[in-house]
């Protein structure tokens, strides 16, 4: 897929775990750490083993949270092509049902949130039916079914992975804490702002909302 290919084309992570991205972030590297974005979970899959940092002494792996940045980039990039409307972001995860809403709302996107219904990727007679030209899912895990319908029409995937994730079928990776409250409220904040931007040809943009108003209620 042309998302993952751009990827692809950029350098990954070295060989001590350590981002090899140069440039400042998106956000103060303290603002990603206080949000969680970078804590993992203590099962790994082999295809996240590569944006892992280090294990912690608890046994949690830690992801390259200047990895992580460098894909929101990419991400954005990449979803800033296509018509606002023609972007589908879903979440099952209850933490990550209001942050894609407001993903959606921010950015003119679609969004399916908490039960996705069969077929409507697929099933033309079911009034849900929506035909999207890329993909957002929260966890490949929970967001199984979408993620299956986009893969059997042939659309990129874009996908926030956790560490125990399989990304077999995510076009582009997101590498990041996809269970937490503030974790996703930050990147889905990111992945807002960033696309405005992107649109914007780089420049600057009112953007007003704050992690706080992506961040779902307990």
């Amino acid at each position: 897929m042309p998302a993952e290919d751009a990827v692809a084309e950029e350098p990954i992570v070295a060989s001590d775990g350590q981002s090899t991205a140069p440039g400042e972030l998106l956000i103060p590297e303290d603002t990603y750490l206080t949000s969680g974005v970078h804590i993992g979970t203590q099962q790994k899959s082999a295809s996240m083993r590569r944006f892992v940092f280090k294990v912690r002494f608890d046994g949690l792996h830690v992801l390259d949270v200047r990895e992580t940045d460098r894909r929101i980039r990419f991400a954005a990039k990449f979803l800033a092509r296509l018509p606002g409307d023609r972007i589908l972001a879903v979440s099952q995860r209850q933490y990550g049902q209001k942050p894609v809403r407001i993903f959606a709302k921010t950015t003119g996107a679609i969004s399916f949130a908490e039960r996705f219904v069969p077929g409507c990727l697929t099933n033309p007679n079911l009034p849900e039916y929506f035909e999207p030209k890329a993909l957002v899912v929260t966890d490949p895990a929970t967001d199984q079914q979408a993620l299956s319908e986009a893969v059997s029409i042939g659309i990129p995937v874009v996908g926030l992975c956790d560490v125990n994730n399989e990304t077999r079928f995510v076009d582009l990776v997101i590498p990041a804490n996809n269970k937490g409250r503030l974790a996703l409220a930050t990147v889905y904040w990111l992945l807002a702002r960033e696309v405005l931007r992107a649109r914007a040809g780089g420049a600057e943009v009112d953007f007003p909302l704050t992690i706080e108003d992506f961040q779902a209620a307990l």
